[in-house]
């Protein structure tokens, strides 16, 4: 790599391993050829095969098992988005506009699935960690509030059984951004605002109602991107 950019003859490596696994030569949890029998294959130094390992292995691809070898991983959604997970975690504010305008988009959907989807013991899960956030409220510091506040939005979107928008979705959710969020709606006097914005989606859950879900959960995430948008205003954030 120069100047952290992947040379040509790096990314062509990247995509030749690639190309191996998506054809199926090796498949997930088996092992990868060795690094002077890709070399050899693949017509490159040994130095570039490591390289690529390298990527793939950041990208959740790859996992380097020492004194085993290189094996391709499960691929399941949640380990190659696991990189994604940064996003809300380390963007500056305007990119943290966008994320919430993503997630404005994908979990008001994921909610109305929850609805007709979620078995009574899902809800009972939800409702558990409802009642946690809300005893959080006055004694409790930010950090913790805005974990219980990740948990409940997650295991709803759990609910919608799709293992790629569970993963997409937890890379938009920043435990981190939702500290913030309490910690500023506490200083706000506003907190109540989320608690019910939170036992309304919950309402729906309970009541079978998709078209209600998708609104509560639209609500609550535009409620939170509009604060973001009034605390960048003001400089306070």
């Amino acid at each position: 790599m120069v100047d952290g950019v992947r040379t040509p003859v790096t990314q062509r490596t990247v995509e030749q391993i690639k190309a191996m696994i998506a054809g199926g030569e090796v498949g997930p949890q088996q092992r990868l050829p060795t690094e002077r029998e890709l070399s050899a294959r693949l017509g490159v130094s040994r130095g570039s095969v490591r390289e690529a390992i390298r990527t793939l292995t950041t990208l959740g691809v790859l996992e380097v098992r020492h004194g085993a070898g290189v094996y391709v991983t499960a691929l399941r959604p949640a380990d190659l988005l696991e990189a994604f997970g940064v996003l809300a975690e380390v963007s500056p504010d305007p990119t943290l506009v966008e994320v919430l305008q993503v997630r404005r988009m994908i979990e008001p959907a994921a909610t109305a699935i929850a609805a007709a989807r979620a078995t009574d013991d899902d809800l009972e899960r939800i409702g558990a960690l409802l009642g946690r956030l809300e005893d959080t409220d006055h004694h409790a510091a930010p950090a913790d509030s805005g974990a219980f506040d990740v948990g409940f939005h997650r295991r709803i979107v759990a609910c919608a059984g799709n293992a790629t928008l569970s993963a997409v979705h937890a890379g938009l959710s920043s435990p981190t951004l939702n500290e913030r969020v309490w910690a500023g709606h506490d200083a706000e006097g506003i907190a109540h605002d989320l608690h019910e914005d939170h036992r309304r989606i919950l309402e729906a859950l309970r009541e079978r109602d998709p078209e209600a879900a998708r609104s509560a959960a639209a609500t609550h995430v535009l409620r939170v991107e509009r604060w973001l948008h009034a605390q960048r205003r003001s400089g306070t954030y």
